[in-house]
C-alpha cells in the first residue's frame, strides 16, 4: 500500500524558512508525478509546485523565486524548501504523488497523499 509521510513544517516569522519532507512508500510505478499542495482556511488546494515525471517543473507564481522542490530518488524522499515565508503561505501543505499523462497543478489528478503538516506564518 502507497504511503507518503511527511515531516517539518511549524511555525515562523514572516521572511524565516522551513523545510518540508515526503517520504514515499510502495508507490505503484517509480517514475510518479510529484509536488506539493497546500490548502488554506476556506479556500481549495492548490498546487504549489510540481515535478512531472518528464521532469519537467512548474510552479505557482505566488512562490516562485522562494519555493524549491527537490526529490532524492535513492531514498524515496521529496523536499519543499520555502523561504522568504509570508502570512500568504499559511496553510497546510500536502506532498502528492499520481500519473498524469501532462504537467498539471490539479489536485485531482494526484492519486497519493500524504497526511498533511501546518505552516504558519505570522507577521
Amino acid at each position: 500500500q502507497a504511503q507518503l509521510v511527511q515531516s517539518g513544517g511549524g511555525s515562523v516569522q514572516a521572511g524565516g524558512s522551513l523545510r518540508l519532507s515526503c517520504v514515499t512508500s510502495a508507490l505503484p510505478y517509480r517514475d510518479a508525478s510529484m509536488g506539493w499542495f497546500r490548502q488554506a482556511p476556506g479556500k481549495e488546494r492548490e498546487g504549489v509546485i510540481i515535478i512531472h515525471e518528464s521532469g519537467q517543473t512548474a510552479y505557482a507564481d505566488s512562490v516562485k523565486g522562494r519555493f524549491t522542490i527537490s526529490r532524492d530518488r535513492a531514498n524515496d524522499i521529496l523536499y519543499l524548501q520555502m523561504n522568504s515565508l509570508e502570512p500568504e503561505d499559511t496553510a497546510v501543505y500536502y506532498c502528492a504523488a499520481g500519473y498524469p499523462t501532462r504537467m498539471t497543478m490539479k489536485p485531482g489528478e494526484f492519486g497519493y497523499w500524504g497526511q498533511g503538516t501546518q505552516v504558519t506564518v505570522s507577521s
